[in-house]
């Protein structure tokens, strides 16, 4: 047949194996006629669904930072962790509450099944929390029940009852916590309708929810396995049949398995549900969790506050990165660091005409341009400019191929900018020797403003210390810093010598050639007040490519600043 191959007896690639998953009848949905017209409550899940699906699960240092990042976007709820099923993510959590970092306004979250040992436990690693919801879930689908856990729906609603009792029991012994329990049917999509509500229905009789203490079932669309219309089908089926309507919180978890995972939360929302699990970027099992970045500015670009801080993506990008250790595509919506690029010329033309006639405060209307750049932290200078995607590719390739160097992808396009400037003044093709020229000018032959004269390093308990001279402008400087690294220890040394405030928005290394006599090349980008610069170095020795690199960058910084206050 054609479209299909054949493996001895086994016929690849068949559709025929798989089954159209079954509708809801509901005649009467009532959600293609609704509008979001207000943020949902958001629970962030970086730092168990997020942390659970990595190669190497953060570590404490990492977490701390991304439960800062996430404290700073705003999030009032944010799920730490699995602690009963995992040492560190137990510590994590002890050290949030023993060490006061949960801010009053934020109450954290952390996931256990329904046994009554791991509950236990999970309310050991909660002791003296101000405020917590107690997450409590087990499979209920039809897969599950009879192949996995070879039981009816009695056994699965016992297992259900049982955890909420005991989840019950364990919260009554610790009344200086302000309790909210949570409770998810998992694998809902795979679940009978009828049987998911009367699970949820036994849980909540266990409970007694009221309007002043409600609980919160939790969807998951723990595989995404229908079409986003599907799920707020049964959303609403949910909402219609569940018990004590008012005295529940319908939250959706959704992930990515079709790609649909954003406009399942969106269609699901406007079924009734009032809250949604997801994290930033979309990390998460298998395709990942719903981005809540994504579904955020969604709702941002129709006039909604979010109820989310996302102005600084360059930020949520760069942590976000370093803590889960994972790319974030060119394309990604919002965040991405082409989507906001126009390489096409008749696109270039449009967005100026719209730029040129736009007037601050009155309604964004820009070609290919669905939200301003600048309410992202991005500028307007990486959307217009004289470029192509051919024209940026063959740079990094000619630097790639022939002297080694892999441009990092912001890189790319900021040097592309160089070559286009050098191209329109003479009129001619640039050959790859002229290319190379312009880089060397521009990154590694530049003038440098600050430069190391001499100085040491420190090392005790993993922390370095940075001492040295620099010429600064001609005048000779001392500095001393402390930090995790030679470069960190440097730049906390500076910031303060000088007195000036900047971040380290993304910094790459790699070998250039093979062998002993193989060098590095370090690139690093800084970020201040909206303006970022690049530095490149090469040098044998790790230490001193990294410090070069950031000092070409400091020095552009520090030479337009001087020459502003001039």
């Amino acid at each position: 047949m054609q479209g299909y191959k054949k493996y001895g007896d086994i016929e690849m690639f068949d559709h025929t194996k798989y089954k159209p998953f079954q509708t809801i009848d509901i005649k009467d949905r009532t959600w293609p006629d609704q509008v979001i017209d207000k943020a949902p409550s958001w629970c962030s899940v970086d730092l168990r669904d997020g942390n659970q699906a990595l190669i190497e699960p953060m570590s404490v240092a990492q977490k701390e930072k991304m439960f800062e990042l996430l404290l700073s976007v705003g999030f009032k709820e944010i799920e730490v962790g699995f602690p009963a099923a995992s040492q560190p993510d137990f510590d994590f959590v002890r050290s949030l509450i023993e060490e006061n970092k949960v801010p009053d306004d934020v109450t954290i979250q952390v996931l256990t099944q329904a046994r009554p040992e791991l509950i236990q436990r999970t309310f050991e690693s909660l002791k003296g929390a101000k405020k917590a919801i107690l997450h409590v879930y087990n499979s209920t689908s039809v897969v599950q029940r009879e192949k996995v856990f070879k039981t009816d729906k009695s056994g699965i609603i016992e297992i259900a009852v049982t955890g909420a009792e005991e989840v019950k029991r364990c919260a009554a012994l610790s009344p200086e916590t302000e309790w909210t329990f949570q409770y998810s049917p998992e694998s809902f999509t795979g679940t009978e309708m009828d049987f998911a509500v009367a699970v949820c229905d036994a849980v909540g009789d266990v409970w007694e929810p009221t309007v002043e203490q409600p609980i919160i079932f939790n969807l998951p669309a723990t595989v995404e396995m229908a079409t986003p219309n599907v799920y707020a089908d049964q959303v609403e089926w949910f909402c219609r049949n569940i018990k004590n309507r008012d005295a529940v919180i319908v939250s959706l978890h959704t992930h990515n398995d079709r790609g649909c995972s954003v406009a399942a939360a969106e269609l699901a929302v406007m079924a009734g549900a009032q809250r949604v699990e997801g994290t930033l970027l979309g990390n998460g099992e298998r395709t990942g969790n719903m981005d809540v970045v994504v579904m955020a500015m969604n709702l941002y670009s129709q006039g909604v506050d979010p109820c989310l801080d996302l102005h600084d993506m360059d930020r949520i990008v760069s942590v976000v990165r370093e803590c889960t250790q994972i790319d974030v595509h060119p394309r990604q919506p919002y965040s991405g660091d082409l989507v906001f690029t126009a390489f096409s010329g008749s696109h270039q033309d449009a967005i100026k005409k719209c730029l040129d006639t736009y007037e601050e405060g009155t309604p964004w209307e820009i070609a290919y341009l669905p939200v301003d750049p600048r309410d992202l932290g991005r500028t307007y200078q990486d959307v217009i400019r004289v470029n192509s995607q051919s024209g940026k590719g063959g740079i990094a390739y000619v630097l790639a191929h022939k002297f080694g160097c892999e441009l990092p992808r912001w890189l790319q396009i900021e040097f592309s900018r160089v070559v286009q400037q050098a191209t329109e003044v003479s009129g001619q093709e640039i050959h790859p020797d002229e290319i190379w020229n312009l880089f060397n000018q521009h990154y590694l032959d530049n003038n440098k403003v600050i430069s190391l004269e001499n100085f040491s390093i420190d090392k005790v308990e993993g922390r370095e210390t940075f001492n040295a001279k620099i010429d600064y402008f001609g005048e000779e400087l001392a500095i001393t810093g402390e930090g995790d690294g030679v470069l960190d220890a440097f730049v906390v040394g500076l910031k303060q010598a000088i007195n000036i405030d900047f971040e380290i928005m993304e910094y790459g290394e790699h070998a250039l050639g093979q062998g002993a006599d193989a060098e590095a090349v370090t690139y690093i980008q800084l970020k201040c007040d909206g303006r970022r610069y690049s530095g490149v170095a090469i040098s044998k020795d790790i230490i001193a490519s990294s410090l070069n690199a950031f000092m070409g960058a400091a020095s552009q910084l520090l030479s337009e600043q001087r020459a502003a206050a001039a």
